[in-house]
């Protein structure tokens, strides 16, 4: 009787026990597709970074439900709808685009106001998705030790402070001081081991680096504001609040950095990395606080930058090898006309004293058949090369 009342008295302790304290993914039951991914094709020339997405539109994104990060229970889904993730490369930088339904909200200087997102990546290899990066150590004893392995790269963008259409991220003076901030629009650059131990980049317990920067910039954008030239910081709050449409927020940053302390992720070519998307929104015009977050996924979304398709590398190569070849035909073609034409001019310089009149009408006669050839094949040559540079 005593061990069952034991028994009994340590499950309903367990079942009111307060959850470990966190502000980010806890565990969760959850499961993903395993065909979900976010593909990063290679498009060169492309995208500009302002918030606006009309450079996108040819660029296929991955729809994902947003769910409360701590509990997410579809029946407490974001209310606006699911979030599109769209990324691309140009063999130099990542870009990429969120896009989520929302009325328009903003309050200048009041962040956990208006709304927020963040991309989260896996950089050492045993960093897990719930609580970002998954070191065991507690507030004050992380050390680049203690959660070696553990190390998350994060890009936050709150936009507050950020005007629409401009331009935030790494910048000069921030840059200058060695960190990941951003003192105008608050896109900063943020390394982790776990909730409780996250820094800027370049600051943290065990290393101060002066060469750390924040590699990010970005933009974002809302369907309700006008289109125009660009506005300025006297325009806030830019367009009337609860406005039905959708937020854009672009993002764009180098595929390799400087980092030498995983503080930052590094992108290959061909090769997957791991990505986790957040949004807060502030829900009926409450702020938000740390953990009200919604989450695209509840764990690891696999990215896969791609290199250019072989089909589009046959064509690229398939239309240089027949420009060439075309060129070298036209130059043969040309240098033929010539030795035929320098051929008759050097005959007619010989003083011949008899001439039979045959051999003047055979003469005419291969002259103007030569010349007829020559402006012929030199003309589809050219109609020729105009094809194969147009493929």
């Amino acid at each position: 009787m005593r061990r069952r009342l034991i028994a009994i008295f340590l499950v309903c302790f367990a079942s009111f026990s307060p959850a470990r304290a966190h502000e980010h993914h806890g565990e969760s039951s959850c499961e993903m597709d395993p065909n979900v991914r976010v593909l990063a094709e290679y498009r060169a020339g492309i995208v500009t970074v302002d918030g606006r997405v009309d450079d996108w539109n040819g660029i296929e994104g991955s729809e994902f439900e947003l769910l409360p990060a701590l509990d997410p229970d579809e029946d407490k889904e974001y209310e606006g709808g699911k979030i599109t993730v769209k990324a691309a490369h140009d063999g130099s930088n990542v870009y990429f685009v969120l896009q989520v339904d929302g009325d328009y909200a903003y309050d200048k200087g009041e962040s956990n106001k208006c709304p927020s997102v963040a991309l989260m990546f896996q950089v050492g290899e045993n960093a897990s998705y719930n609580d970002m990066g998954g070191c065991e150590s507690t507030p004050g004893s992380c050390t680049s030790k203690s959660c070696e392995g553990h190390e998350v790269d994060i890009m936050h963008f709150s936009i507050g402070t950020a005007i629409p259409g401009r331009l935030y991220g790494g910048n000069l003076l921030d840059n200058t001081n060695g960190n990941g901030g951003d003192r105008f629009g608050h896109l900063v650059d943020v390394y982790a081991w776990n909730p409780h131990c996250r820094h800027l980049d370049g600051i943290g317990p065990d290393v101060n680096n002066t060469n750390a920067l924040n590699d990010w910039h970005g933009a974002w954008w809302h369907s309700s504001l006008s289109v125009r030239s660009g506005f300025v910081e006297g325009d806030s709050p830019y367009a009337a609040q609860g406005q039905k449409g959708t937020y854009f927020f672009e993002f764009s940053r180098p595929l390799r950095t400087m980092d030498r302390f995983q503080q930052d992720v590094q992108f290959t070519i061909g090769q997957v990395s791991k990505v986790a998307v957040a949004f807060w929104y502030p829900t009926g015009g409450n702020p938000w606080s740390k953990s009200q977050h919604y989450s695209a996924s509840c764990n690891w979304i696999p990215l896969d930058l791609t290199s250019s398709s072989p089909v589009s590398s046959s064509r690229n190569n398939n239309g240089s090898w027949d420009a060439a070849t075309a060129f070298a035909l036209l130059l043969s073609v040309v240098s033929f006309c010539l030795s035929v034409f320098i051929g008759y001019w050097v005959s007619r310089r010989n003083d011949v004293a008899f001439k039979p009149i045959e051999m003047i009408g055979m003469r005419f006669y291969m002259i103007r058949w030569s010349s007829k050839f020559c402006i012929q094949v030199v003309g589809k040559v050219l109609l020729f090369i105009s094809f194969a540079l147009s493929e």
